[in-house]
């Protein structure tokens, strides 16, 4: 790697897969690190730097690497072998430690697993270390047997709707009329004469009989924070319902616009519908079922969110979700159900469509995030983004009157001036700044009654 890509690096700061040390004083933290790095998607760590541009430098002498190499290779279970580098940028002598995905997982360090979760390291649950070693065999969680159940508990109603629909759609050659245990058979959904837990997901009269936790939890909430309700109904049944449940949710709360186009009436939701329900499906067709949360949709006066559960499959990264990338199933047998009847396409192009579609529709790009190991993806409904006001060059006060009417929907010079402790004229001025910049609008009839509301942007 050159010294510039390594200065760009590390003036970039930390990330998922990046970990600045000032000093080798700090060895567990750094051994514990490549764990966690290793237990991902692999990365790197460098020693003599800290925070954003911040180069230190090491007093490096003839032994430090070989040290360097056999405390790492003793710490770690199994054992690890990274490349280990000294760079010179700037005159200061830096280490750097590159290491891969491991093949073995977990990695243990110090008789402990670690995971590397947005810039830290953290310490894995006994849940998640098994949920990796499972994952290793790749005895997926929806291709095992779900031991109490027998075919009463399929409803053979709707693996007829199934079958008609992937009939129409993929031209999948089952007919309709095909008896329930031959029909889940074509589509692997038994093994060994008994159903998968991907059999009663799909197609159970009471999945949460044997899965507390596959359910769809919908929230219209007041305001722009996740404090009191409006409405809120948690979907249960088979996910195929929940898929739409979730969909029709969203559009009870958020508005559809019509205007007249020539002689014709031309009707737009506020958010694109499209973009809403490729999230919602993702989100339950590649949720991690082994953990007791629900997938969440939550409706805000000014975005929604949507809720995962359990963060992206190895190898995909939250920055591979805006470019070309392959489609990574954590479910198996879902993802094909869903593929046969057009839920989701296998190609990996489903993050790519939810951007295109909140583009065309004139709103800007969601956000993807990783909280608490889960994919949020967030639909803003303008552009009044936390990245657009940063691009303003807006002070503190700008901001925050911003957000205060997202919540209260207008402010007047003296409301403003109260908020942040200064005088009517400064009020006024920070006002006339943002109206300039089109962020608001200023309404009344006098200067004495005016007060300002968030601009159509």
């Amino acid at each position: 790697m050159s010294k510039n890509k390594i200065k760009k690096l590390i003036e970039k700061g930390e990330s998922e897969s990046l970990e600045l040390k000032p000093s080798l004083s700090q060895i567990k933290e750094i051994i514990q690190t490549i764990a966690g790095l290793v237990n991902k998607n692999g990365g790197k760590i460098i020693i003599g730097a800290y925070s954003k541009g911040n180069i230190l430098g090491l007093q490096i002498g003839k032994d430090t690497i070989e040290r360097l190499t056999n405390k790492i290779s003793t710490s770690l279970e199994p054992k690890i072998y990274p490349k280990i580098e000294v760079k010179e940028i700037d005159g200061k002598k830096i280490i750097i430690i590159e290491v891969s995905e491991a093949k073995e997982k977990p990695v243990f360090a110090f008789g402990r697993v670690f995971k590397r979760v947005g810039k830290s390291t953290l310490r894995m649950s006994r849940q998640e270390i098994e949920r990796l070693i499972v994952e290793k065999k790749k005895v997926y969680w929806d291709e095992q047997i779900c031991e109490e159940a027998a075919l009463k508990d399929i409803d053979e109603e709707k693996i007829k709707w199934f079958l008609r629909k992937a009939k129409y759609e993929r031209n999948f050659n089952v007919e309709p009329e095909t008896p329930v245990g031959e029909a889940l058979e074509r589509l692997g959904l038994i093994k060994n004469g008994k159903l998968t837990n991907a059999a009663i997901l799909l197609f159970g009269k009471k999945p949460q009989r044997f899965f507390l936790q596959a359910q769809t939890r919908c929230a219209r909430f007041k305001g722009i924070k996740p404090l009191e309700f409006i409405d809120m109904k948690v979907f249960e049944g088979n996910i195929i319902n929940q898929r739409d449940d979730a969909v029709e949710f969203v559009k009870e709360h958020i508005k559809l616009h019509a205007k007249i186009v020539g002689i014709e009436r031309v009707e737009k939701w506020e958010y694109p519908i499209e973009a809403i329900r490729e999230a919602i499906t993702n989100a339950i067709c590649h949720r991690d079922y082994e953990i007791s949360s629900n997938v969440q949709v939550r409706i805000f006066d000014d975005r929604i969110e949507v809720w995962g559960v359990g963060p992206l499959p190895n190898p995909l990264r939250l920055e591979d979700l805006k470019k070309k990338h392959d489609s990574i199933l954590r479910n198996h047998l879902i993802g094909k159900c869903f593929f046969l009847i057009k839920f989701i396409e296998q190609w990996g192009t489903g993050t790519n469509r939810i951007i295109e579609e909140c583009l065309k529709h004139g709103l800007p790009e969601p956000l993807f995030e990783e909280i608490t190991e889960s994919l949020v993806i967030t639909f803003w409904k303008t552009k009044l983004t936390e990245k657009f006001l940063e691009e303003l060059n807006l002070n503190e006060r700008q901001i925050k009157a911003i957000e205060y009417l997202k919540e209260y929907k207008k402010i007047t010079s003296k409301k403003y001036a109260e908020l942040f402790k200064i005088t009517e004229r400064m009020a006024r001025n920070d006002l006339k700044g943002l109206a300039d910049k089109k962020v608001i609008q200023k309404r009344g009839v006098s200067d004495k009654l005016a007060y300002y509301v968030l601009a159509e942007i």
